[in-house]
């Protein structure tokens, strides 16, 4: 026990060495206007190089990946219907289903599913 309490400690204040040699030696020392401007063929840019974001898009696409991943946590409910009880096993589904649905309730009620222009 007290050799891998020692082996941990070491590992810890090689990887804390490390890490600060790191930040030590990644500290950019100057900044100047060509360095911190997009690279366009070693001429300067036209347009802006930032690209305007609609949020609603990041939104409604946070929202799918959410009931995405909640879909994939519903198939293994399906393949355990055989082994457990069926009472049990409705009334998990059904209480998963309805935190699902006040989810999507909240969502729509915050406005987050309008898609306004």
């Amino acid at each position: 026990m007290l050799m891998i309490f020692n082996l941990s400690i070491i590992t810890f204040i090689i990887v804390f060495i490390m890490m600060l040699m790191a930040t030590m030696l990644s500290k950019k020392t100057f900044m100047d206007r060509e360095k911190s401007s997009p690279f366009e063929c070693g001429f300067d840019p036209k347009t802006s190089a930032r690209l305007p974001f609609s949020i609603q898009f990041f939104l409604i696409a946070v929202i799918f990946l959410i009931f995405d991943v909640e879909i994939t946590l519903l198939i293994p409910l399906i393949l355990t219907l055989k082994i457990t009880n069926i009472f049990m096993y409705s009334y998990i589904a059904m209480f998963f289903i309805i935190i699902l649905l006040i989810g999507l309730y909240h969502e729509w009620n915050q406005g987050a599913l309008n898609w306004s222009y």
